[in-house]
């Protein structure tokens, strides 16, 4: 295992996780981070020059739609159902005094 994880950074891990781990935990941790590590390592070895970089697996496109109002202003339509109106609002009873 090429890559030691020391206790300062499972103390530091523990901080930003707001963790608190046993000794036996700890130790695990460290045996984990370790592995990724040395994994990380492995991936790092391989050739990808021939390789074209990508930021997903599948290919992604934008599939956004135009944003255009189909339904205009339902002003009219909302006010028509008020008990009372004034201009273009609603009127409703005062409720501070």
């Amino acid at each position: 295992m090429a890559n030691a994880i020391d206790d300062a950074a499972i103390d530091y891990v523990e901080i930003l996780a707001k963790l608190e781990l046993s000794e036996e935990e700890r130790e695990a941790a460290k045996r984990d981070m370790g592995r990724m590590l040395d994994y990380i390592d492995q991936l790092s070895e391989l050739d990808t020059s021939g390789t074209e970089p990508m930021s997903h697996v599948l290919p992604a496109r934008n599939v956004f739609r135009e944003d255009v109002v189909t339904n205009g202003d339902g002003r009219a339509d909302a006010l028509s159902n008020a008990p009372e109106c004034r201009g273009d609002m609603f009127a409703v009873p005062k409720t501070f005094g």
